[in-house]
């Protein structure tokens, strides 16, 4: 397995933030309407924010306080899904490819967290 697919598949922290650096390149990209500020800021939000909580819920004070913040995470990370899939990309198949991978990670994110709160309760 290469390098980067295994830190990839491992270190759940360093992923949370390429995820969440990727959103940002991404948006750099996306054409400047009115929807798209408003449904970037959102995004921008929320793919931080699963990262964010991952490293707060490494910090925990407890198994239930672990649960919560990964939960959090899971539901970041469906936001940051809903937000991909609502941003206007103006038909550009660069982006579009670019917003399928992101909607990918943001799907996989959500069922590693989901297992990992199942596992923790």
């Amino acid at each position: 397995m290469p390098e980067k697919e295994q830190s990839k598949k491992y270190d759940l922290e360093e992923r949370t933030f390429e995820f969440a650096r990727d959103v940002r390149a991404f948006v750099r990209q996306l054409p400047h309407t009115v929807a798209n500020i408003e449904d970037v800021k959102q995004l921008v939000r929320a793919s931080g924010s699963v990262g964010a909580n991952y490293i707060e819920a490494n910090e925990s004070l407890g198994k239930k306080d672990f649960a919560m913040k990964a939960k959090i995470c899971r539901k970041e990370a469906k936001e940051s899904r809903y937000f991909l899939r609502l941003v206007f990309a103006d038909g550009n198949s660069v982006l579009d490819k670019t917003r399928s991978a992101l909607i990918q990670e943001a799907t996989e994110l959500t069922s590693i967290f989901g297992a990992i709160v199942r596992k923790t309760e």
